[in-house]
């Protein structure tokens, strides 16, 4: 009888981890929103930013120094934009750029591509792009402190060699944004997001699927996610949490979190035959003190399949090596509640988008 070796997955949190990253616990400095990677083969990074606009629409802008899976690939700096306009319209569009054209500072958030900016302190930030016919003008001011779970770097292997790294930014924060679709500009205002990921090793070998949401209701701010590692890494759980009331820190301790999927079904509407929980709930208990955070699916913003969007020839290989990852995302409500001694104290809700990232193959 043989068995698997099994290899380990964990949060980096040890004096050590802190040293070989440059950075500390708990005090976010502005080179980690700058460049960690040298853009070059054996690694990704991209800069990241949303916003719910007060007129309707939706607004994601990414700069990236590489389409993500292309890790083998040299630095090819790309911009995508996807515009949700209040009518529902969506428009997504996707800028190549030449790798001349990339620069980017290491000791703080300054990235260039053309004449495309997203730059900031870790409190405000420019982000200007433009892809064909969409041009965005945003302003970001946070109201929730940048933040990090521990090191913010998830290690993998037995000596931590693969990285996959996140920062959130800008967890919250007010919006100023002028978008422009074929010449026709529109001004407003809004609630925006942004975070950094950067690693050295595609993040499908590294997880099989994950669940990460954030939002907001009343005076609370809440990030959420719960990662399931690959089966090489015994389908660890990597659970993330932070909330946040009236823009301070009071909850972020992982080992107190724990998560439910509630209501599954196998999505067959949109063929990527992946198991969806249609309500995910994050009860964070710390003592007589409990707090719960639950996300209920109305409908789909959008599900992808990534071997729809190969050319040809490398969706016939995915498919020929069993490859069926796909992105689902959410359209609900967030509720946030609030218990001391087992009594309801306060309960909010709101409005809230999440998603379900599933690079593996549905688990028997």
């Amino acid at each position: 009888m043989t068995h698997d070796h099994l290899s380990p997955a964990r949060m980096g949190s040890t004096p050590q981890d802190y040293a070989r990253f440059g950075i500390e616990p708990g005090a976010i400095k502005p080179h980690e929103d700058g460049l960690r990677t040298d853009g070059g083969p054996g690694s990704y990074e991209w800069w990241y930013f949303d916003a719910h606009l007060d007129d309707g629409a939706k607004l994601v802008v990414v700069f990236f120094t590489k389409e993500f899976t292309a890790i083998g690939k040299p630095l090819a700096p790309m911009i995508r934009i996807d515009l949700t306009l209040p009518d529902g319209t969506t428009v997504e569009k996707l800028a190549e750029f030449d790798a001349s054209t990339f620069t980017a500072s290491t000791d703080t958030c300054d990235v260039r591509i053309g004449a495309n900016v997203f730059a900031g302190d870790l409190h405000t930030y420019t982000i200007r792009a433009k892809a064909e016919d969409v041009e965005v003008d945003v302003t970001l001011t946070g109201t929730v402190p940048a933040w990090r779970p521990e090191s913010g770097h998830w290690l993998f292997g037995e000596d931590g060699e693969q990285i996959f790294a996140w920062l959130p930014s800008v967890p919250e924060g007010r919006v100023e944004a002028t978008y422009s679709l074929a010449g026709r500009s529109t001004t407003t205002t809004g609630v925006g997001y942004h975070d950094h990921n950067w690693g050295n090793t595609v993040m499908l070998k590294l997880m099989h699927h994950w669940y990460w949401a954030r939002g907001s209701a009343g005076p609370y701010s809440v990030i959420a996610s719960y990662i399931t590692a690959e089966k090489q890494y015994g389908y660890s759980t990597l659970p993330v949490f932070m909330l946040a009331r009236d823009g301070k820190l009071i909850a972020d301790d992982k080992s107190k979190v724990t998560f439910e999927e509630l209501g599954s079904y196998t999505d067959t509407d949109t063929g990527t035959g992946k198991p969806v929980a249609n309500v995910t709930r994050y009860t964070y208990s710390d003592g007589d003190e409990r707090y719960v955070v639950t996300y209920t699916r109305h409908s789909d913003l959008s599900t992808v399949k990534f071997a729809d969007n190969l050319t040809p020839p490398k969706r016939f290989a995915a498919k020929l090596a069993g490859f069926d990852g796909a992105y689902l995302r959410f359209v609900g409500e967030v509720r946030i509640e609030h218990y001391e001694g087992g009594k309801l104290v306060e309960s909010h809700v709101d409005d809230a988008l999440w998603e379900l990232m599933y690079f593996g193959k549905a688990r028997p």
